[in-house]
């Protein structure tokens, strides 16, 4: 039987753990219950200098597809104030948020940055050549989701709407309702309904759609080509695009949150610790020193 000490024990005790993940093509993100953010994998434009972040309540990372080889993408934090900040790849200017203020959700596409303001109001910036920041019409929202090139939007009846590229049908949700939850990957979309049950829409090449039977579902997360579903009991599904082993998630237990990547799987279990599995390449999957 391990032993801890009293001193060990009361040491663990006061160490800041982790509540949320963001993953991004090659770069994953961490948020600790202090409010500070670490993050590991490729750091070419600057994607993982988040150390110096604080009063953070939520992280989100660009995402970047397969395709496209490229490390390219950017980070961004929502403080407890209602602001924003952004580090990385700058092209579309998907870093502007400084002046954004009143903002309760972000999320973060390749080259696009999107927030859910207070009122229900979202706004976007970055790369718009499919129209997917058109979304200054929109009201009553209650969570965002970006694809590569799609916006999700989730409105308190439950329905959703998106802007942006529908080449495979991942915008095709109108006959959606009592969605809780939405997720975007690179030509996918995803939702979470109240009864636990998952519907997903858009190219389903290697099957990361297939997710009628599941049930029991509490979260969910879309990979450029896969798709992970959290539940109840704290095990993780998942299906689609395995090359990496990103799909391999059957062990996994007592998992509170999870996060995919374009290539990788993230998960926190109860206890603060970071688990991940899938493409790392670029150090994106060691978070293994990551623990509460």
């Amino acid at each position: 039987m391990d032993y801890t000490s009293p001193v060990e024990a009361a040491l663990k005790e006061k160490r800041p753990k982790y509540t949320a993940i963001a993953a991004g093509r090659r770069h994953t993100i961490g948020l600790r219950s202090d409010g500070t953010v670490t993050a590991v994998g490729d750091n070419k434009v600057g994607q993982c200098d988040v150390n110096g972040w604080s009063d953070m309540v939520a992280v989100a990372a660009g995402n970047v597809h397969m395709a496209t080889n490229t490390g390219n993408a950017h980070s961004i934090g929502l403080t407890s104030q209602g602001t924003v900040v952004a580090v990385g790849w700058n092209i579309h200017n998907q870093c502007e948020v400084n002046e954004w203020q009143d903002i309760v959700a972000i999320a973060a596409g390749w080259r696009r940055s999107v927030g859910l303001k207070s009122d229900g109001a979202v706004i976007a910036v970055g790369r718009n050549n499919e129209g997917q920041c058109e979304v200054s019409s929109w009201r009553d929202m209650v969570a965002v989701a970006a694809g590569d090139w799609h916006t999700v939007g989730l409105r308190s009846d439950g329905t959703v709407t998106i802007v942006g590229n529908n080449q495979y049908g991942q915008c095709d949700i109108s006959d959606w309702s009592d969605i809780i939850e939405v997720a975007a990957g690179y030509l996918h979309t995803v939702g979470l309904t109240s009864d636990g049950k998952v519907v997903a829409v858009g190219r389903n090449k290697h099957g990361q759609c297939e997710v009628n039977d599941w049930c029991g579902i509490v979260a969910i997360a879309a990979g450029s080509n896969h798709t992970i579903g959290l539940q109840s009991d704290g095990t993780v599904v998942a299906v689609g695009w395995n090359k990496y082993d990103q799909c391999n998630v059957g062990d996994w237990s007592d998992i509170v949150a999870i996060a995919a990547g374009c290539a990788h799987t993230l998960g926190i279990k109860s206890d603060g610790t970071v688990v991940a599995v899938g493409d790392n390449e670029y150090g994106q999957c060691d978070v293994s020193s990551w623990r509460g």
